[in-house]
């Protein structure tokens, strides 16, 4: 097992590339992404200056079925969308990697971390060319035993969260500092803590046994 960072660059004909690419600034955070039957659905956070105009934007898109927004701020939004064009999604089931999420779009680009055997890897730089995503490989490492317990973003957020005293007693930082150090939402942030407590704990009292 192998795991991967690269940053990739989506086409301008595909609505989230051409979207981000007119709105450089704004940050396009997935949340959540699955495949429906001819479809992909999302839960994106958007993040900007000009909500409600890149909602209006977003919603134009021919292969944008849906934009429906959950919860809004003055410079954030929650938005339930559908797209007929989830190349990205499609690109990793087609090679049986796992998309880790979230991932953040801006101006047409994002980074994404995977993990995958040395074949499937390869089969993903494949599908990401088919379907013309451009993309640039900062690295590729060996797994060591131990980090296979966990995700990239598992171990870095368990990580932060043990130097920043969360884990002490008293409890010198937050979830809400620990959510604000790592740049994600405090809900992405408690979810993803919860599943690395879980595998640690279990790996823990079966060590033990």
């Amino acid at each position: 097992m192998a795991t991967a960072k690269l940053t990739i660059t989506i086409p301008t004909d595909v609505w989230v590339g051409d979207l981000s690419t007119n709105h450089p600034t704004a940050e396009f955070r997935v949340l959540a992404a699955l495949p429906a039957e001819q479809t992909g659905v999302g839960l994106l956070e958007l993040t900007s200056t000009d909500i409600p105009s890149i909602l209006r934007e977003m919603a134009a898109y021919d292969d944008v079925l849906d934009v429906e927004p959950l919860r809004a701020s003055e410079e954030t939004a929650l938005v339930r969308f559908e797209t007929t064009d989830p190349i990205l999604l499609l690109s990793m089931q087609e090679s049986g990697v796992p998309l880790e999420l979230p991932i953040t779009f801006r101006d047409g680009e994002a980074t994404l971390e995977v993990t995958a055997s040395h074949d499937r890897l390869s089969t993903l730089g494949t599908q990401l060319e088919l379907f013309d995503i451009a993309f640039d490989v900062e690295f590729v490492r060996e797994m060591t035993a131990s980090e296979r317990l966990l995700t990239e973003r598992q171990r870095q957020l368990l990580t932060t969260a043990v130097e920043c005293g969360y884990y002490d007693s008293p409890r010198t930082c937050t979830l809400t500092d620990l959510a604000a150090m790592a740049d994600i939402a405090k809900s992405t942030a408690s979810e993803t803590l919860h599943r690395a407590e879980g595998k640690v704990i279990k790996q823990y009292v079966g060590t033990d046994e």
